[in-house]
């Protein structure tokens, strides 16, 4: 079943990003890879694709997980976690309707 992992990201997260992203994208191509990732990316401060120095206020990833409690191991295991990025993430089961 596919799930939206939402985190949020503590205040000025944006240096531990930075030196958290490598790790956590080589998490994310795995996933690829193995053709369970839907959708990954980051939540900008502002309206922006590149938000500055203003960096992120979370990120959504939407992926196939045998299980909820898979989803939150996943979730919870995440190289941002480490580094201090997020301080709380949310995972719901996703019902992938459209586009079919």
């Amino acid at each position: 079943m596919w799930f939206v992992i939402f985190a949020e990201d503590h205040e000025n997260s944006l240096e531990g990003r930075k030196q958290a992203r490598p790790a956590h994208i080589e998490r994310l191509r795995a996933l690829q890879n193995d053709g369970r990732l839907l959708v990954a990316g980051p939540c900008p401060a502002i309206a922006e694709l590149d938000p500055g120095v203003l960096g992120f206020t979370g990120s959504v990833v939407i992926a196939e997980f045998d299980s909820q409690e898979e989803a939150e191991q996943w979730a919870n295991d995440d190289p941002y976690w480490q580094a201090g990025v997020y301080k709380k993430a949310t995972v719901k089961p996703f019902n992938a309707v459209l586009p079919n």
